[in-house]
């Protein structure tokens, strides 16, 4: 399984902005493949969009894509934005929102009871009572957890 955690997070941010009473924007890649947007608003690669209810039609954020319909210079047009290439959510009056990099994939997090080779290497092949004994007594770190800022 290769599920991105970004659409998850870019759905509840985005919720968090309505409940808060605040508009939604994103900024995307403009240039990625797969990006349907009005390539005369784009700039330097990236176009920023209003999300917000009363800007867009049909808005549907699933796991793979951000479609929805709105108006350029009075013109419709629908477009479509791979997740991938949604690089922030925001709030327009105070700028509260997350910028996207590195969030967690599923295949990047490891399974409990999981070792890594470097760790099996390092474990001692010997069991001493006190190691042994010690180590199931001691509580295990959240080592596949990433603190985003």
């Amino acid at each position: 399984m290769n599920s991105s955690s970004r659409p998850y997070l870019l759905r509840a941010l985005y919720e968090w902005l309505l409940d808060n009473r605040l508009t939604p924007y994103v900024i995307v890649a403009a240039d990625m493949d797969g990006v349907v947007v009005p390539r005369t608003h784009v700039q330097d690669g990236q176009l920023v969009l209003n999300i917000s209810p009363d800007a867009t039609r049909d808005l549907l954020v699933d796991n793979e894509q951000l479609m929805f319909s709105a108006r350029f210079g009075g013109v419709p047009m629908q477009l479509y934005i791979p997740v991938d290439a949604v690089m922030a959510i925001y709030a327009r009056e105070n700028g509260a929102g997350m910028v996207f990099g590195q969030e967690p994939r599923i295949q990047d997090v490891k399974t409990p009871g999981s070792v890594s080779s470097e760790a099996q290497q390092q474990t001692p092949s010997s069991d001493t009572s006190e190691g042994a004994q010690g180590a199931a007594s001691k509580p295990r770190a959240a080592s596949h957890l990433t603190l985003i800022k």
